[in-house]
């Protein structure tokens, strides 16, 4: 590669949700693009397999046990980072489940899994690692939301929920650093290849999400992962707040 196809050179990543999908993709591109990769996620065996190919394409890899709805996991996530890779310049909060059903009928713990893991998993990670980066005077956090965080639909009410709290706490925390170096930025992404459909326990949810993605060309966690990259690949005065990214035929 030449210089200018490692814009990232020289700088450390965190990307939770690591194991598969969106994630592993991102971590791929990041270590690509030249970065320092911690990789975080519960499932070992894919997190062995993703460094192992990190390492193979010469990358500087750290893997970490993360469970983001663990606040001193995420902590300590933040600080080996920054201890065994030497700082960290971006965080990747990507960690999420979509449990899509009825708020009719539902089962509350679907509810405390998604916001603890959505909602607070993004605020432990952000939390423990923004203070830093406003000390050195530069940062990217790229939280990954989700086209459900602009609308609302029968049958996913507490999935939006969960993705409207994490563009307003992005919103709201992208105000509060402005004039200190570091960037907020939000990637929405339509619907994707990924796993989050396995997690749907409603038959019904589960059903209606397969018809829909069966009449479309769903995205692939790459098209994301690219997003991401251009996001944190921008020169330091230009801040990319949001990216919204559907499959060509997704109508809402």
């Amino acid at each position: 590669m030449t210089e200018n196809s490692r814009p990232l050179q020289g700088r450390v990543a965190l990307v939770t949700g690591a194991s598969s999908g969106i994630g592993e993709a991102t971590a791929v591109a990041l270590a690509e693009a030249g970065a320092a990769v911690a990789i975080g996620a519960r499932r070992k065996d894919r997190l062995d397999a993703l460094a192992a190919k990190l390492r193979d394409g010469g990358a500087r890899v750290l893997q970490l046990d993360l469970d983001v709805t663990d606040e001193q996991a995420c902590t300590a996530a933040v600080t080996r980072t920054r201890e065994e890779l030497g700082g960290l310049d971006v965080l990747v909060n990507n960690a999420g489940v979509m449990l899509l059903g009825t708020i009719v009928g539902a089962d509350p713990e679907d509810w405390r899994r998604m916001v603890q893991t959505n909602v607070m998993g993004v605020m432990y990670m952000t939390h423990a690692a923004i203070e830093g980066m406003v000390e050195q005077g530069s940062g990217d956090v790229v939280n990954m939301s989700s086209v459900a965080g602009r609308t609302a639909r029968k049958g996913a009410g507490v999935y939006n929920a969960s993705k409207w709290a994490v563009n307003a706490f992005s919103e709201s925390l992208r105000q509060e650093v402005t004039g200190r170096g570091v960037r907020i930025s939000l990637v929405e992404p339509g619907a994707v290849a990924t796993e989050l459909t396995d997690h749907i326990t409603q038959p019904e949810a589960k059903r209606a999400s397969q018809e829909m993605a069966a009449g479309m060309t769903r995205l692939q966690a790459e098209d994301i992962a690219r997003a991401v990259l251009y996001v944190v690949s921008q020169p330091q005065h230009v801040a990319v707040n949001e990216v919204l990214v559907r499959p060509t035929d997704q109508e809402r």
